[in-house]
């Protein structure tokens, strides 16, 4: 592809970070026949739809790359349909292996380390957080969101392990944050993902906090947006959530999710780090120039095959569809994963199910009039999230099926990929289900 002069692409921070939140074609289909059509590795073929739509994007050279993962039940691999290349002056093939920054699908693992510490007897759903964290025990909240860090009333009550889940707690997000509080976030180095080694026009340039816990010390010091437990904001509460695991478990957090998560599941290619002996696996991430993609993080150069500053529970892993989707599989077992029980069952029922505080108000917000779960979405027996870079995974258990969607671009609304996704899924899933 021939790139144009160009100056570098304006991004908003929220469109740039935003987490995709939509999940798969959903209950209205009520089952998949003919698992046999699903033996083959590339199933393009039983998904005409959903092929026509990814061979279309990569053809028209729009993205690099468009690879829809499929499993059902617990079928050992997840299928494929569409592909492309590593990035546009790439010969490389994407495939299962190939590495993906996901972003935002960290939020999942996050929740469910979280649960895995609820089951360990650390904590409950309803702990406040100050009893893990002391630093958080008399948080302030702004009376207006872009107001002075002065002008501030007493928070009613304590933010609980809940919130932070839900995203209810009242804390912001870099992505979100106004005025003296956004300028705040930034001096602070409250940033939980990694974008490119070069500046970006309309994002600040921020030092990340030094570690896990001057984040989350430096975050205690900083007002809420909102009243703990009455609103759905997007935030960094699953970031926080990071050192709320390593200080419960006595483990860092990035040695709990190995040990706890990626050991058990047999998941080989997630990592905060690239390993430079996987650097030819790892996709090119591009910025949006209106509809033209510029490469802002090459994949043989990225920024995540350096150490980050700390471990980002929010959006700060890379992995593949392989991987991810033994993750998906592990929660579609309801904890069990081959002959692992990685987590138990109640835990996983608990944790996909809508644990939104009663009487939240989500008006506006990604996921109105809908449930939230352990950092994803839940909705009509379905669970996931999605990344910035264009992402998007979920389990669905009325269909028992795992979905994933992989490509690299920011930011994700330039494109309806993710509806489109939906809609040939669905219609491929009906089509089946009228042909038996």
């Amino acid at each position: 592809m021939a790139y144009r002069e160009f100056d570098a692409p304006v991004l908003s921070r929220r469109a740039l970070f935003r987490s995709g939140a939509l999940l798969t074609a959903g209950a209205a289909v009520a089952g998949i026949p003919g698992g046999s059509r699903l033996l083959a590795h590339d199933v393009g073929h039983a998904f005409p739809e959903l092929a026509k739509m990814t061979d279309k994007y990569v053809a028209d050279r729009k993205v690099a790359n468009l690879l829809v993962a499929i499993g059902r039940g617990q079928e050992d691999m997840a299928h494929t349909v569409g592909g492309g290349k590593l990035a546009f002056s790439s010969d490389a093939d994407v495939g299962l292996d190939s590495l993906y920054r996901i972003y935002s699908m960290t939020k999942p693992i996050t929740g469910m380390a979280t649960m895995m510490c609820i089951e360990d007897g650390h904590f409950g759903l309803d702990t406040p957080l100050a009893e893990i964290l002391p630093a958080f025990a008399d948080m302030r909240v702004l009376q207006t969101p872009d107001g002075s860090l002065d002008d501030t009333v007493a928070a009613d009550t304590q933010i609980t392990i809940r919130h932070l889940l839900t995203h209810t707690s009242g804390l912001s997000y870099i992505i979100d944050a106004k005025g003296p509080l956004l300028a705040a976030y930034v001096e602070n180095g409250l940033v939980g993902g990694r974008v490119s080694r070069m500046p970006i026009p309309g994002l600040p340039e921020v030092t990340p906090a030094p570690s896990l816990e001057a984040f989350a010390d430096r975050l205690a010091t900083l007002p809420l947006v909102a009243q703990p437990g009455t609103k759905w904001i997007y935030s960094a509460s699953i970031d926080l959530l990071g050192r709320v695991v390593e200080v419960a478990s006595g483990m860092s957090f990035e040695d709990f999710l190995q040990t706890r998560i990626f050991d058990p599941c047999g998941m080989t290619s997630t990592y905060f780090a690239v390993p430079d002996s996987e650097r030819a696996r790892l996709t090119t991430n591009y910025g949006m120039l209106g509809t033209t993609p510029i490469p802002i993080d090459p994949g043989p150069s990225s920024v995540f095959l350096d150490p980050p500053q700390f471990p980002a529970g929010g959006g700060g892993l890379v992995s593949s569809a392989r991987d991810y989707d033994r993750f998906l599989r592990m929660l579609l077992g309801y904890g069990k994963l081959d002959s692992v029980q990685v987590m138990e069952s109640d835990t996983v029922r608990t944790a996909v199910s809508n644990l939104l505080p009663a009487g939240v108000d989500t008006k506006g917000s990604w996921v109105e009039g809908e449930g939230f779960g352990a950092g994803g979405r839940s909705k009509n027996g379905q669970y996931g999230w999605g990344g910035a870079a264009g992402t998007l995974a979920a389990v669905d258990y009325s269909l028992d099926l795992r979905t994933g969607l992989y490509t690299q671009y920011m930011p994700p609304e330039t494109f309806p990929i993710r509806e489109e996704f939906i809609k040939a899924l669905t219609a491929d899933l009906q089509a089946m289900k009228a042909a038996a």
